[in-house]
């Protein structure tokens, strides 16, 4: 029994990231995935999510910057 010892790639942006967390969704539902590709997959969507979430905190906390009338130089992480 082989196992993944894969170690995931961080998404080159948000939106590259957006778009393999739907085509993992849409290989998810169609219940064609043998059980162990199904939680690699179910894990890189975890992570994926995960990533999605921390650039959306990070431009909210941008936008909540910039509407009180304080511009910093925003650094991405």
């Amino acid at each position: 029994m082989a196992t993944a010892s894969r170690s995931p790639t961080k998404p080159a942006s948000f939106e590259t990231a957006l778009e393999e967390l739907e085509q993992l969704l849409a290989q998810l539902e169609s219940g064609a995935m043998p059980l162990e590709q199904l939680l690699s997959q179910y894990q890189r969507g975890a992570e994926l999510l995960k990533y999605c979430r921390g650039r959306l905190e990070t431009v909210e906390a941008q936008v909540k910057v910039l509407d009180q009338g304080l511009i910093k130089t925003w650094t991405p992480e």
